[in-house]
């Protein structure tokens, strides 16, 4: 659809959205303290992970502009998702070691409401749009968010993360019979995993979730260490890794587990 907004459209009842893994700075790049702490924080390489879901004909929205520009994962009216917990806002002003981004004045309300326009709103027109053609042919759709993130973030979270982190909000934006799938499917992968823990989805699969409505929205957090190395200590000369292919295919293989059982629960199949 445009330089930053990819929209691959399939007709199974199945949108994959891809909110955190761009990297473009767009017109900001020169406001931030350095440009790769603005683009480290990113959900690297999950859309290549995901690719093979377009076989599946599922659709994939995705946006390349950076998370530290303006998070379309967050709460517009800018209230926590985490209430008492360290995160980031809808512009971040710091990383999520708490490294500050901005090296003079941080975004005000102004530049907010410019960068939501520009950027937010019409992800989620797009969003919203590919849902809506899907409901129009399917009684079900489920809305899957992708993410990963390094499996040691101090400031987040103690200890390592579990390889696959299912959010559902604590069960509300979900069937409980498709976070029961899913959940099967990473316990026999012989993984670490956890059903709302620590992420337990984030604004699109909050807003979108609508079971009752049709519309089942879950969010998996990857640990990145299940397709790429993780240095300690992230830097420039290290980061990002590339993908180690052994460790991406042993992870898309239950991945492709659960996007068919996904689209399996949509088309009342399961």
């Amino acid at each position: 659809m445009s330089d930053w907004l990819t929209v691959s459209e399939g007709d199974a009842p199945l949108v994959v959205a891809f909110p955190h893994v761009g990297t473009q700075l767009a017109d900001v790049g020169s406001q931030f303290r350095s440009e790769w702490l603005a683009r480290r924080d990113a959900d690297w390489w999950v859309d290549e992970l995901y690719a093979f879901a377009a076989e599946m004909r599922a659709t994939l929205v995705s946006t390349r502009i950076s998370r530290s520009v303006i998070d379309v994962n967050r709460d517009p009216s800018g209230a926590s998702l985490y209430p008492g917990q360290a995160t980031t806002e809808l512009c971040p002003t710091t990383t999520f070691d708490g490294e500050p981004l901005y090296a003079g004045e941080v975004p005000d309300e102004a530049e907010a409401t410019r960068r939501r326009t520009l950027w937010f709103d019409p992800y989620h027109a797009a969003l919203q749009a590919q849902i809506d053609r899907l409901r129009t042919a399917h009684g079900r759709v489920v809305l899957y968010d992708a993410h990963s993130i390094r499996s040691h973030v101090p400031r987040l979270f103690d200890g390592e993360l579990p390889q696959f982190n299912i959010g559902t909000n604590g069960g509300v934006t979900c069937d409980p019979a498709l976070a029961s799938a899913v959940e099967a499917i990473c316990i026999a992968s012989g993984e670490s995993h956890v059903l709302d823990g620590r992420f337990r989805g984030g604004w699109t699969t909050r807003h979108y979730g609508q079971p009752e409505k049709g519309v089942h929205a879950i969010q998996m957090e990857l640990a990145i260490r299940g397709y790429m190395d993780e240095p300690e200590t992230p830097s420039e000369a290290n980061w990002p890794p590339a993908v180690d292919p052994a460790r991406a295919f042993a992870i898309t293989q239950t991945l492709s587990q659960i996007m068919k059982a996904a689209r399996a629960f949509a088309l009342q199949e399961a």
